[in-house]
């Protein structure tokens, strides 16, 4: 066996005190799905125009979003409970750009934008304690509305 292919037996490189521990999977792994089911899942890139609560839902935004194809697209996202509407209007995201329309409490939502949690949305009702955190997931720096997530 070459050192290269050698197990490593240094330390592990130690952690800052604000790094966030890993999350459990809350809601337990999903089934395997082949490369050409996630192949047909179009992401990109989209910039938040305007955001308002939706009219007809509590935990739920209406968002503008410049996808880059030079109409408006709107979508509804459940992140109310956890960010302020004038907080989001610049912000980079990402979108699931390929999902079907639905109508959602009266409103049609023509994609996703994807966030992170850490607690499934039932958890409060399990342990009254719970706290979920949810983070919307953003591009790392500045890129053009309308470029593709790979």
């Amino acid at each position: 066996m070459s050192a290269a292919n050698t197990p490593s037996t240094a330390n592990p490189a130690p952690t800052t005190p604000n790094a966030a521990a890993p999350a459990p999977a809350p809601d337990g792994p999903k089934p395997v799905i082949p490369f050409e089911d996630f192949a047909k899942v179009d992401l990109r890139v989209a910039k938040i125009l305007h955001a308002e609560n939706h009219p007809k839902a509590d935990r739920l935004f209406k968002l503008q979003l410049d996808d880059g194809s030079g109409t408006p697209r709107q979508i509804c996202a459940g992140i109310r409970d956890y960010y302020k509407a004038e907080d989001l209007v610049g912000r980079l995201i990402i979108i699931v750009a390929n999902l079907a329309p639905r109508v959602i409490r009266g409103e049609e939502s023509r994609g996703m934008l994807l966030a992170a949690s850490d607690l499934p949305k039932d958890a409060a009702a399990a342990d009254p304690n719970a706290v979920r955190k949810v983070i919307i997931l953003k591009p790392e720096a500045d890129i053009a509305p309308g470029s593709i997530v790979s």
